[in-house]
């Protein structure tokens, strides 16, 4: 064991010290204090001076005291601090970059038809900002994209604030306005293709699916570079084919067959080229499949991005089969290529 340290304090604090516990009292005045046997480190001598008496102390000892009373805290000359929290608006530029470059953005929303009609006609960097950290101004490019879809931008700036009946008026008004342009769209291109002299399945492989797919695919982009995962990117283009197989098939065959069969007729559809476009679309979905799967290998490193090789060709092989559907079915449409 050490030697002992003597510790000087009142009589009131050391009684107290004995009664919570680890001190004992050895003296009238002396209070030791106990170590575990485990772990034994220097005791510490605890000496109470009589109040009014004069204590008489060695040269150390008076050494010791006038160290310690060094290390007293001392109210100084200032005993009054005043702190004032200011804004620092760099660091809130930076927590709302941050907020962009993560999923939380995609929550936050919006709080006012102010602020999103504000947004809408901002002229906005479309690229990251630079390495300082500093915000790029907008490009010619960003000009003229701008006022090429201001007025879509306008359009859903109509769309209620998340804000409003937590969010529910957004998502309703959102999804209509989305069924109402795709519609839009999808006669649009049959018009398109009417005009031009295509048949209604070729009009309806190309422009209809390339005019309704273009939300999709915007949609997958945004995923795929703010989501850690590949689940939201791929996840999203499943589940839009499941809404068009299952709701959009489903729901108006669904209502045609009950209004023939309420005027006491049958509803029938001639299949016409849907057996060879389904087939394809199923071997080229099967192909996808196994590329996906075999871009989990650890040379690779996962569905989506990964190194610069791998990455161009997955992309090029994708295109390809997309533009080999349109062209086969093309050609089984105009009989050039014998159908089943």
């Amino acid at each position: 064991m050490g030697e002992p340290q003597l510790l000087e304090m009142s009589e009131r604090k050391a009684v107290l010290l004995q009664e919570i516990g680890g001190f004992v009292q050895t003296g009238r005045d002396v209070y030791r204090k106990v170590q575990g046997r485990d772990h034994p480190a220097p005791s510490a001598i605890i000496s109470i001076a009589d109040e009014g008496g004069e204590e008489v102390l060695t040269k150390k000892e008076k050494e010791e005291r006038r160290i310690a009373e060094m290390g007293r805290p001392i109210l100084g000359e200032h005993f009054k601090l005043e702190v004032v929290i200011e804004e620092s608006y760099e660091f809130k530029s930076t927590v709302d970059k941050l907020l962009k470059k993560t999923n939380l953005a995609l929550v936050i929303g919006t709080n006012s038809w102010r602020e999103q009609f504000v947004e809408a006609m901002t002229v906005s960097s479309g690229g990251d900002d630079d390495e300082c950290g500093e915000e790029k101004l907008p490009s010619c490019f960003d000009y003229i994209m701008h006022f090429l879809t201001v007025f879509w931008k306008l359009l859903f700036a109509l769309v209620p604030p998340t804000d409003y009946f937590n969010g529910w008026a957004c998502f309703v008004v959102s999804i209509s306005v989305i069924g109402l342009l795709t519609a839009f769209i999808g006669d649009l291109a049959s018009h398109f293709g009417c005009t031009v002299g295509l048949k209604d399945s070729v009009t309806a492989v190309v422009f209809v699916a390339l005019g309704t797919s273009v939300p999709d695919t915007f949609a997958s982009k945004v995923a795929a570079i703010q989501d850690q995962y590949a689940d939201a990117s791929i996840g999203n283009v499943t589940g839009s084919n499941a809404v068009n197989v299952f709701l959009g098939i489903g729901v108006a065959w669904s209502i045609a067959a009950i209004y023939h069969h309420s005027k006491g007729q049958q509803f029938k559809v001639d299949p016409g080229t849907l057996a060879f476009s389904v087939t394809l679309f199923t071997i080229f979905a099967f192909i996808c499949i196994a590329v996906l799967l075999y871009r989990r290998r650890p040379e690779i490193g996962g569905e989506l991005g990964g190194p610069r090789v791998p990455k161009i060709l997955t992309t090029c092989l994708f295109f390809s089969l997309w533009l080999m559907y349109i062209v086969f079915s093309s050609l089984e449409a105009y009989c050039h290529v014998k159908g089943f």
